[in-house]
């Protein structure tokens, strides 16, 4: 049977009905979201690679398992896509830069990997920003497929650096993707592209398989239309695994055997919107009228500490590192931006004691972050201090004038997990998005704060004219 155009941004729940009920099988449903991956992908640089030939044998040997009465799980028969630095074997694995944008790296991803064995299918290896940001990138043109295009307005940048995940996502090209986050990059084009970006605690998600920005604060995580559908992705992909010995087994009882129910203790962020757009601000108090219908919220600061330049500092050496290698063989010189064909440079040359005074400042802001977090269910702010800039426009131009808060650094820092939901639109009718940043291991609470607020609210279930089926 057809599978009808509402598909492209119905959430996992309704998807997983669907195949249930044999509304449409899992071969038609992939065939669905390839065919907008290759006719609508393009208009929003989202696509590097479309797996049209292995996804659709996957979801024919999916179909016959359902027909036999073996279900995997959730996920069975559902398309998603992957950022394009897990890499997958017989696909290329670019990491967004021209000098391997022909590269094939035979591994197995544990994240793609878990997904397939879950019962996914793998649709299309997903636009990143070039070498996931790492080189210092200062405007959107920094991928050798261009820049990341908005579905709420192809003008605008898409946000970075799982650039291709949060258009994908937002322009329903996928149901889910999986995307990765440093600093800021899961939550910044899901808040830009008015999607649920999940962040999770550090060592919660196998990096197996995927390329290696900062060892010690690079994470893995979905973004998809709900906090629910979120979950049901983590649930997933988390998890020991022995090809990563980050990875631990998150077993805290408050946590997995509790109920999770409002109502939730909730802070802010004293002058969280003091430096941000006026609708990103407004849009922010009407936010926190909702969650006081289910929590009671308070006023807090962070403790004086430097978070954004520690979190620069160890980003800096470790990407140095990881990457010198494009240096010392001349392939830095092929980068799109210009300024990541230089930027690398005074990196290479940080003195390894300012690295160990950093990590040494980052184990007190671990320690100060969660007495902190302990007493909240979550710390609320805005996702970022404006909507989508041009993305002819550097940065520093766009944004000139706004400041978010240091809760990004600080938490990626902690390695605390975070979720962001839409929670209206802004300037120009662009998304904003409200960010949820908890305690480690409490990805679980987050998701049920988040979907409390989704629950009461509709901005989640918004859509980008151009790309919704009519």
């Amino acid at each position: 049977m057809p599978v009808p155009a509402a598909a492209a941004f119905l959430d996992l729940g309704h998807l997983r009905s669907g195949l249930e009920a044999g509304t449409f099988t899992s071969v038609e449903l992939t065939e669905f979201f390839l065919d907008r991956c290759e006719s609508l992908g393009p208009e929003l640089n989202a696509v590097v690679t479309l797996l049209r030939e292995p996804a659709l044998k996957r979801a024919g040997e999916l179909d016959d398992e359902r027909r036999r009465g073996n279900v995997r799980g959730p996920l069975h028969g559902i398309p998603f896509g992957a950022k394009d630095l897990l890499a997958w074997p017989g696909t290329p694995t670019t990491w967004g830069a021209s000098p391997y944008r022909d590269r094939v790296i035979d591994v197995e991803s544990t994240v793609v990997r878990k997904l397939m064995d879950a019962g996914g299918v793998l649709v299309a290896k997903l636009s990143m920003v070039e070498i996931a940001g790492g080189l210092g990138y200062r405007t959107a043109n920094a991928a050798f497929n261009g820049p990341g295009r908005n579905p709420w307005n192809r003008e605008r940048w898409s946000g970075g650096s799982s650039s291709g995940s949060g258009s994908a996502v937002g322009a329903g090209l996928v149901p889910f993707a999986i995307g990765s986050e440093t600093w800021g990059s899961i939550t910044t084009p899901a808040g830009l592209c008015g999607v649920t970006g999940l962040r999770p605690t550090y060592g919660l998600v196998s990096r197996h398989g995927a390329m290696t920005l900062s060892w010690t604060m690079d994470k893995i995580g979905p973004l998809a239309r709900t906090a629910v559908d979120a979950r049901t992705v983590l649930e997933v992909i988390q998890g020991r695994d022995e090809n990563d010995l980050s990875t631990v087994v998150a077993n805290r009882p408050d946590q997995y055997d509790q109920p999770i129910q409002p109502p939730f203790q909730l802070a802010t962020l004293k002058g969280a919107k003091d430096r941000v757009q006026p609708e990103v601000a407004a849009n922010f108090d009407a936010s926190l009228e909702v969650l006081r219908q289910f929590a009671a919220i308070e006023e807090i600061e962070l403790p004086d500490l430097p978070y954004n330049e520690v979190a620069d500092l160890i980003v800096a050496c470790e990407v140095a590192s990881a990457h010198e290698e494009l240096v010392t063989s001349g392939k830095i010189a092929e980068m799109s931006a210009l300024e990541d064909r230089w930027r690398i440079y005074p990196d290479l040359m940080i003195p390894a004691i300012d690295y160990l005074r950093a990590m040494r400042i980052r184990t007190v802001i671990q320690r100060e972050l969660d007495r902190l977090f302990k007493r909240y269910a979550a710390i609320v702010t805005p996702t970022l201090s404006t909507v989508a800039g041009p993305i002819d426009v550097p940065f520093s131009e766009w944004a000139k004038g706004f400041e978010s808060t240091q809760i990004s650094a600080a938490s990626n820092l902690a390695g605390a997990p975070a979720v962001t939901a839409p929670n209206g639109f802004g300037a120009d009718h662009l998304p904003t998005g409200l960010q949820f940043v908890g305690r480690v291991f409490e990805e679980r609470r987050l998701i049920a704060v988040a979907n409390e607020y989704q629950k009461r609210t509709e901005w989640h279930q918004a859509t980008p004219p151009e790309f919704t089926p009519r």
